[in-house]
């Protein structure tokens, strides 16, 4: 069973599996940690497939198994570089020792399904950034991104001006259509500062540290962009973008869409 008091926390970060590879649903661990934390209980595991809640994307689903139990993840989140996976035991409440023990070896499962609809959520936002820079609004520099299925969006720091939002709107919607047709691979990789730099165009966000080490998601030959989260393997298969709202309110505009299921 999960102990009521929360366990010092690991002396390193968690190891993110999908880092390296964004389409892997399955991956083995070992448990580091399991406690009640604010009524919930947190599983810490010395790697992870599941991609914690951040930078827009909502959080990954689905189990840890081990040798005598299995967890179902609800929710994960990352501090300071741990990710926590909060759920609960399968069975738990019905007066058996449910639990998993520190050093034991787990498996890890991702809902496949709700991956690959976050994953096209999150590259059709940042297909959208590569639209607007194509159909001449290169001066909109991509800010806010929220991938939820409940109304997703890009905030950009600039102004379309009114007249010509509806115009842009069709373009944007023409632009992603025949990206998506034509199709491009997605990959991601670590680069030292200087060289993500170069993978971006030339420049990187001033957030980012210039002795860090930037993960770069590149969409084809476009310039690429920092990014933690999971994608598609090809442009292709996000399948259909459409631009839902466009508004423009104290310089920065907002770009809503929607994907198809």
């Amino acid at each position: 069973m999960a102990t009521e008091v929360a366990p010092a926390r690991p002396a390193g970060p968690t190891r993110l599996v999908y880092f390296d590879d964004m389409w892997a649903l399955r991956s083995a661990a070992t448990v580091l940690a399991v406690h009640q934390e604010g009524g919930r209980v947190a599983v810490v595991l010395d790697a992870t497939v599941f991609y914690p809640q951040g930078g827009g994307q909502p959080a990954d689903t689905g189990a840890i198994s081990g040798a005598g139990a299995r967890f179902l993840v609800e929710d994960v989140r990352a501090k300071d570089g741990v990710v926590f996976h909060y759920g609960r035991f399968e069975g738990a409440g019905e007066g058996c020792g449910h639990g998993f023990k520190e050093g034991e070896t787990v498996s890890l499962e991702v809902d496949a399904e709700r991956r690959s609809l976050n994953s096209r959520l999150h590259s059709a936002g940042h297909l959208l950034d590569i639209c607007v820079s194509n159909v001449g609004l290169s001066h909109l520099e991509p800010g806010k991104g929220y991938h939820f299925p409940d109304g997703p969006f890009v905030e950009y720091k600039g102004v379309i001006p009114q007249d010509q939002i509806q115009v842009k709107q069709t373009e944007l919607e023409r632009e992603a259509k025949r990206l998506i047709l034509e199709g491009a691979k997605v990959l991601a990789s670590v680069f030292p500062y200087e060289e993500a730099e170069k993978q971006c165009g030339g420049s990187l966000p001033s957030y980012i540290s210039k002795d860090s080490t930037p993960r770069i998601v590149k969409f084809g030959e476009y310039p690429g962009g920092p990014c933690g989260g999971t994608h598609v393997a090809d442009i292709s298969i996000i399948n259909s973008l459409k631009v839902t709202n466009i508004r423009v309110k104290k310089g920065l505009t907002k770009v809503s869409y929607s994907i198809s299921p």
